[in-house]
């Protein structure tokens, strides 16, 4: 788990709560899959308990995952930026329980409390650039001829 995607970690406890206010507990089974590239991005979870892959679509070849994320992260930010279209896939790999928030009501939220909203974008923006990162570091791993030349394996 990073320390940048948990909610925990990121928001003052005041933004915590409000969000949560106007969340709805979700379960999803095993191999379910949340989101797919391309689609329309209108939420976003966080994980109570279990594990989700993010993957992207490669050509011709397997989806390969990204990064798998647990307890307390935050599942999909595409829902924040215009044209809300998610950018990765993701699955659950084991039985999970979030919290899912409706980002039509947390965009608005965010753009009335001026406060809230910069600490959603300042934590999502470091969701976005973490994810960003591992996705370039997995296909350098898995395509590149040397890998991507860190030495950790995913």
């Amino acid at each position: 788990m990073t320390a940048i995607s948990t909610m925990l970690n990121a928001l003052p406890a005041e933004h915590r709560q409000r969000l949560i206010r106007i969340a709805r507990e979700t379960s999803f089974p095993s191999g379910t899959r949340l989101f797919e590239e391309g689609g329309h991005a209108d939420r976003f979870w966080i994980v109570r308990t279990g594990s989700v892959a993010v993957d992207t679509h490669v050509p011709g070849r397997r989806s390969p995952v990204i990064e798998t994320l647990g307890h307390g992260e935050l599942v999909g930010w595409s829902w924040m930026f215009s044209p809300y279209v998610w950018q990765f896939g993701a699955e659950t790999w084991t039985p999970v329980r979030t919290y899912e928030f409706d980002a039509t009501v947390v965009r608005p939220m965010c753009a009335n409390d001026p406060a809230l909203g910069m600490a959603v974008s300042q934590w999502v923006g470091r969701v976005l650039a973490h994810r960003l990162h591992a996705a370039r570091t997995r296909l350098l791993d898995l395509y590149a001829p040397y890998g991507s030349g860190d030495g950790v394996r995913r």
